[in-house]
């Protein structure tokens, strides 16, 4: 077999693969034979089909068989030998493709890149430090308290924090619109859920009572249609009702899966579950900062394809998140190139990483981690078994262990700096990534 490669950009290849007609004849020869073997051919047992019919009935199609599996199994051959690493699928094009030549065919790819990781010590990451301490442990009471507020029918007239059940009907220059009427919809007072002077207008007022609102539609409204227009709202109040919030007591406590310890007991579950809701917000503001520090210190050029592929992806991920019907093929590639981009670029980088310094997942860390996340539910045992017997997720959760190892690894070389904070400032979501 003859093969050359010649380079036509920095990732693409263009190898030209000479396949001798002796290997050709082999293969076509080979499954004439097959064929011979099971041929059913009237006036002939089978297995005894003469091998002149054979070739007569059934050569080209076998020829052509033979040489689109030679063309698969040569370029394999091919890659390996030249040492090349294809990023993608070839597009192959034949050169000489006649019985009784030799198989000539040119396969274009892209390779994957070769680099070296490098700029650790121009990577700047701050660590930051915090504690849960009892008042951010009392501040979360309050709010697992309100998220679970139950509201009571009350005779007064209705305040901020009430909840309200109303009949409305909107008009625009004295037409209703679409989506502008309701009944029986319930609506908390300052929630901010209806557009400015809505819930403001509604203050003070009793059940039974007829209230009629002009409001004004934000100029950046999402309905183009109403954006900036005058309406008018008619309004009924069915019922006016206040917040009650739960008192903490065994009831509150045992729909968190609390049955004993009381309050103590309580305080204790929620700070634990602060602590590690702490340490994974953190970890991930370090591993942020770290992948992009990396990117910021690494230009890689991508292979189109790789693109294309996480492209896909996305585009399967958007279908799944928002439902409907759509063709995933439908989503305009361009509004997922980036991302895709971002993500294969980096995918790249950690994967370099890990080869530079021979990293390999510490088990020890995979057991700790499935035994962190396995302390939130409760039967931790279980879900711990669970993991060991699924190679799968066992292999999710070591490719999450890698990928911290390599922010260790980087962390190493980096410049870091440490930064006390408050529970609540260590656990606020990260700024997104800008694009540039």
């Amino acid at each position: 077999m003859q093969v050359s490669v010649e380079a036509t950009s920095a990732l693409e290849r263009r190898m030209t693969v000479g396949v001798p007609v002796e290997r050709i004849e082999t293969e076509v020869n080979k499954r004439l034979q097959q064929t011979a073997r099971r041929a059913k051919i009237a006036g002939f047992r089978p297995g005894k089909v003469p091998m002149s019919i054979i070739r007569q009935r059934y050569e080209d199609s076998a020829r052509q068989e033979a040489l689109g599996d030679l063309i698969q199994a040569t370029f394999y051959e091919a890659v390996v030998q030249e040492k090349l690493n294809p990023a993608g699928a070839p597009s192959v094009e034949p050169k000489a493709f006649e019985k009784g030549q030799a198989l000539e065919y040119v396969a274009t790819f892209e390779v994957f890149p070769e680099f070296q990781v490098a700029g650790f010590e121009s990577i700047a990451v701050e660590r930051l430090q915090a504690d849960v301490t009892d008042a951010d442990v009392d501040n979360m009471l309050e709010i697992l308290r309100k998220q679970n507020t139950r509201f009571e029918a009350v005779e007064r007239a209705a305040q901020d924090g009430d909840q309200l059940n109303l009949d409305f009907v909107g008009k625009i220059d004295g037409e209703a619109f679409a989506g502008g009427s309701a009944q029986g919809t319930l609506l908390v007072l300052g929630s901010g859920r209806m557009i400015p002077g809505f819930e403001a207008g509604l203050v003070g007022a009793k059940a039974g009572e007829e209230r009629v609102l002009n409001v004004t539609f934000p100029e950046d409204y999402q309905n183009l249609d109403l954006a900036g227009k005058a309406a008018e709202f008619a309004v009924t109040v069915n019922a006016v009702a206040e917040p009650k919030l739960p008192e903490l007591n065994e009831e509150f406590f045992a729909q968190f899966g609390v049955k004993e310890g009381g309050v103590d007991g309580f305080r204790a579950e929620v700070r634990k579950n602060m602590e590690r809701e702490l340490r994974q917000a953190i970890k991930s503001k370090v591993k942020n900062q770290v992948m992009e520090g990396l990117l910021a210190a690494n230009a890689v050029e991508v292979p189109k394809a790789l693109i294309g592929n996480e492209v896909n992806r996305l585009r399967v991920q958007a279908v799944q998140q928002f439902g409907g019907n759509i063709n995933p093929e439908q989503l305009p590639a361009e509004l997922f190139e980036e991302q895709a981009k971002r993500r294969v670029v980096l995918g790249l980088i950690v994967a370099e990483v890990v080869k530079q310094f021979e990293i390999k997942p510490d088990e020890a860390r995979v057991r700790e981690l499935i035994e962190e996340m396995a302390s939130a539910y409760q039967e931790p045992e279980q879900v711990i078994a669970w993991y060991y017997k699924n190679a799968q997720q066992l292999d999710e959760v070591r490719s999450v262990v890698l990928e911290e190892q390599v922010v260790d690894t980087v962390l190493q070389k980096a410049n870091v700096t440490d930064k006390q904070v408050s529970y609540e400032d260590a656990v606020k979501p990260a700024e997104a990534p800008k694009a540039e």
